[in-house]
């Protein structure tokens, strides 16, 4: 019975939170992840189904990840078969990429269709030799067929594929097709999807498992396309995808995929609260550090495991929102929860001033609402509005009544005193 593990999508080299910490990350992901369910368990082989690299100009410490992590499967004497994504494909006016320099030194088989300018057939053997081939037909009875990244042309080479896969030599006892692209309704804002029916011709052709990779999140669809989803988090918003490895036998009875996500992983929290446009400056910011200690109190946060925070705080606030110090909070959070990365998502609105006045409303009336508005607004204020507003009105009559600037000034003190 063929065992094998299906991984995508593991971005080594990743750097966007400029962090050699969070780098390293996808590195220790992806090795515990071949070393707990391929090399323990001695899978047949393991395929990669595009985005080994995050880049595709890497850093030789990215290169050398790689190496490290091929070269546990090579010497447990496991076979790697992988195709290019569009983050590691050959770099436009390059004849080659880091996939085929790992090939070249025997870490893994690319498997390329031939050039359709090339005049051979689309599908050629495995040449060991040459270390090039589209395909590959190997002794545990199962074959696996590569594609290159299509991008936007995915749909139209699909034809052309399931043409030249039929014309193959017999099979053995099963077919598995690795292919990078994402099938429509997945994620949201994603151009460019694959329906099911472009890839029907891919079943008819005889593919029984067809290995995607792309998106970041798990699926499957009618018993024979699987996505494993990323290895790691690309960002905040992916922590809600369940994703993982493929865990995956074969026999006559059909296809069993597990998938895997007890592997090495950052934890990533999300945290959400709310401004009502009460709160004093001081006042919000000890809700989020009260947020935050409440989180690790119930667990969710373990500072010790340095995870990734997000708080996100929306909501109305009833002072100038940019006199949040965003900065010396974000940091504070972080030293309290003991984050590897947090992010503060600052996201409030001003409270507005909206007053609902008739249409006969006397000026009396429209003074008195406007100042109830002003003080409203304002946080040392507000909870004597109607007070200081009926004494900004006796303020204004003083001054239209002539009174002194130190009769004026004492009444402003007695006012503010007695609020």
């Amino acid at each position: 019975m063929p065992r094998f593990l299906h991984v995508s999508d593991i971005h080594l080299g990743f750097d966007r939170y400029d962090s050699k910490e969070r780098t390293l990350d996808f590195y220790h992901a992806f090795r515990d992840a071949l070393h707990q369910y391929a090399i323990v368990p001695q899978v047949d082989f393991v395929v990669i189904a595009g985005d080994l690299f995050e880049h595709r100009h890497i850093q030789p410490n990215v290169l050398n990840q790689a190496q490290l992590c091929l070269q546990d499967l090579q010497e447990a004497g496991i076979p790697v078969l992988a195709i290019e994504g569009n983050h590691d494909s050959t770099p436009y006016g390059t004849k080659t990429s880091w996939l085929r320099y790992l090939a070249g030194w025997g870490l893994l088989k690319l498997l390329e269709p031939s050039s359709p300018n090339a005049g051979n057939a689309l599908y050629e053997a495995w040449d060991e030799e040459a270390k090039q081939g589209g395909y590959i037909d190997l002794d545990c009875g199962v074959r696996v067929l590569g594609a290159c990244w299509y991008g936007a042309s995915a749909s139209s080479a699909i034809a052309s594929l399931a043409d030249a896969i039929k014309i193959l030599p017999p099979p053995p006892a099963h077919t598995v097709m690795l292919f990078h692209h994402g099938l429509e309704g997945q994620i949201a804002r994603y151009q460019g999807a694959l329906r099911y029916n472009d890839l029907l011709p891919l079943k008819e052709a005889g593919v029984d498992y067809l290995a995607l990779g792309h998106i970041h999140k798990n699926y499957t669809m009618e018993g024979w396309i699987f996505n494993p989803g990323s290895v790691e988090a690309n960002n905040i918003e992916e922590s809600q995808f369940e994703r993982g490895v493929y865990f995956v036998e074969m026999d006559g009875d059909g296809i069993r995929a597990d998938l895997k996500r007890g592997y090495k992983q950052r934890s990533i929290v999300r945290l959400q609260m709310t401004a009502r446009g009460q709160e004093s400056q001081e006042e919000l910011e000890a809700a989020a550090i009260a947020t935050m200690q409440q989180a690790i109190q119930s667990g969710k946060i373990r500072p010790a495991a340095a995870p990734i925070v997000e708080l996100r705080i929306d909501g109305q606030v009833g002072f100038d929102r940019l006199e949040l110090d965003t900065r010396k909070l974000q940091q504070q959070l972080q030293q309290l929860t003991g984050a590897l990365i947090f992010l503060l998502r600052y996201n409030v609105d001003t409270v507005e001033y909206a007053s609902h006045l008739a249409d006969e409303a006397d000026r009396l009336q429209v003074e008195r609402e406007v100042f109830l508005d002003l003080l409203a607004a304002h946080n040392s204020y507000k909870k004597q509005a109607p007070t200081l507003a009926q004494g900004l009105i006796d303020l204004k009559d003083q001054q239209v009544q002539g009174r002194s600037e130190t009769d004026l000034y004492q009444f402003v003190q007695t006012l503010l005193h007695e609020g």
